[in-house]
């Protein structure tokens, strides 16, 4: 199986170079990204001027009622969260705790028994998830919401995570509930599983397993594109533009490297990738928060006025109430395809983590969004924001500076640059790692949900490895439009299967959450 995957990847240049296929490739992939644009985003008009893309409304109503309906779990129970990670109440677990202890109808040793299904630690479960949502929409993403929506944009990423963390809260919990375990021990979980075994249970079973389906369908999907082709379009642009090259055969060859490295570490499966991605995570991410720390304090005075940029702008109505909203839906849809809360794809990484409590992972999981849109997207936007304080460029469009357009990550190196001469080296390696490590965990999410419709056999898992890997190049030498509107389009679609779901569901996560605090009140 090995080999077979390294020869086909070793054939790939030759099928992209024939007739200059990989010049072609933009040709027919904007049309498909286009078309799937306008389903997914399909506007609610509210008035001549006004109108919002349904599935943001889904998006942030659905967190907002999951945040009240329990309690603003993603604030009260942030510190459980933490302590949970840091292996806290590990005792729960492993059966150290007081033996006398009864949980619905379980004994403490029972409990440990049954904790043994599962692959991975709660930190290695929340690595892998925060490895494919930490990725270029934190950089690349940041940048195109400041261009489009201005400072004001910012703010409602960070609302739109703090909302989201609830919701995440919730899919995460679901997602080890449901999930089913192989005799080998190997997990399969995620929507899949809770969207047709949950519904399931409370007589829905059509509706359960037409969701399931049509968020396997649509995960396969945006594992190739939000998860994969936007990742290696960035990296592949940031390289190009540091070595001071251009041209589709030189993505190409950007591209086939990045699957060549993608390639050796998904063959191992989630226990291989939890392995890399608990190393490379924190590795990256301490790097970029420093840089951005560094920036952010070297201009110590305009810290107030880049914070009152974003606030004021986040309100203002300069451009009327239809400018208002405008700036708050390009807010909410860069969060939304940064921290994937609502999508459920997170959900699958939790699912295989070694725990008896279904909650335990769910308040782990919504660190997620916190650590991804909260703290790093706002550094970003900070290092933006500041970068531009002398009006280098204008706010609502394009990005032209010295007469050229600027794209996404380049952007953001430009801001690095200006403060620190050496950094875009540095951030170039971040880059191509964190698009490296988002790829090995959504071409996780895209091989539980390409099984989950073609079986689970060793030719099912070749054919969905070698596809993944095609799209790394394609994505290297796409143009970048086009390669984000099929991305943004494709993660934003499984928000409707997924969210569905999750309304009828929620009621079996107080049952957990209950069931966990239960538990950790009773071994104190």
């Amino acid at each position: 199986m090995k080999r077979l995957l390294l020869i086909s990847i070793l054939l790939i240049p030759f099928m992209l170079e024939a007739k200059g296929l990989d010049e072609r490739i933009n040709e027919w992939f904007k049309p498909i990204a286009d078309t799937w644009g306008n389903i997914v985003l399909y506007p609610i008009s509210f008035t001549d001027e006004i109108s919002i893309p349904f599935v943001l409304l889904l998006l942030v109503f659905g967190a907002l009622f999951f945040t009240i309906r329990f309690s603003f779990v993603n604030i009260t129970h942030f510190p459980t969260a933490i302590n949970t990670v840091r292996g806290k109440y590990d005792q729960l677990e492993h059966g150290t705790g007081k033996t006398e202890m009864t949980i619905d109808g379980d004994i403490v040793d029972t409990i440990r028994d049954e904790s043994k299904e599962g692959e991975v630690s709660h930190f290695q479960a929340l690595a892998t998830a925060v490895s494919g949502t930490v990725g270029l929409g934190n950089i690349a993403g940041v940048a195109l919401a400041i261009a489009l929506g201005g400072p004001g944009a910012t703010f409602w990423m960070i609302i739109c995570g703090l909302i989201g963390m609830s919701t995440k809260f919730v899919e995460c919990t679901l997602g080890v509930r449901y999930r089913d375990v192989g005799a080998d021990g190997t997990v399969y979980g995620g929507p899949m599983y809770y969207l047709s075994k949950g519904l399931k249970e409370g007589g829905y079973e059509k509706l359960g397993k037409g969701l399931a389906v049509l968020f396997a369908i649509l995960c396969v999907g945006a594992s190739f594109g939000g998860g994969n082709a936007a990742q290696s379009n960035q990296a592949a642009l940031q390289i190009a533009s540091m070595l001071g090259m251009t041209g589709g055969s030189v993505g190409t060859l950007i591209g086939i490297a990045l699957a060549i490295l993608v390639g050796i570490v998904i063959i191992g499966g989630i226990k291989r990738i939890a392995s890399v991605t608990e190393k490379v995570v924190p590795f990256m991410a301490i790097i970029y928060v420093l840089a951005c720390l560094f920036i952010i304090f070297s201009n110590f005075s305009y810290i107030d006025d880049a914070f009152g940029l974003i606030f004021s702008n986040a309100f203002s109505m300069e451009a009327g109430f239809g400018g208002l909203i405008g700036v708050m839906i390009v807010g909410f849809q860069r969060a939304a395809f940064s921290n994937e809360a609502g999508a459920g794809s997170a959900s699958i990484a939790h699912s295989a983590v070694k725990t008896k409590y279904p909650a335990s992972e769910g308040v782990v999981a919504l660190l997620e969004p916190f650590i991804d849109t909260v703290v790093i997207c706002t550094m970003t936007a900070l290092v933006i924001i500041m970068y531009n304080s002398a009006g280098i460029f204008e706010y609502g469009g394009d990005v032209i500076i010295d007469g050229q357009k600027v794209e996404g990550a380049v952007l953001t190196s430009m801001a690095f640059a200006d403060a620190i001469p050496w950094f875009p080296v540095v951030l170039t390696i971040a880059i191509i790692l964190f698009a490296i490590s988002t790829m090995i965990s959504w071409s996780y999410y895209g091989l539980q949900s390409w099984m989950y419709l073609f079986g689970k056999s060793k030719f099912s898992d070749l054919a969905y490895k070698v596809l993944f890997l095609l799209f790394i190049i394609i994505g290297a030498a796409a143009n970048m439009d086009a390669v984000w509107g099929f991305s943004d389009a494709m993660i934003l679609a499984l928000i409707f299967p997924n969210m569905i779901g999750l309304f009828f569901l929620y009621p079996k996560v107080k049952e957990e959450l209950v069931k966990y605090l239960k538990g950790i009140k009773s071994n104190k």
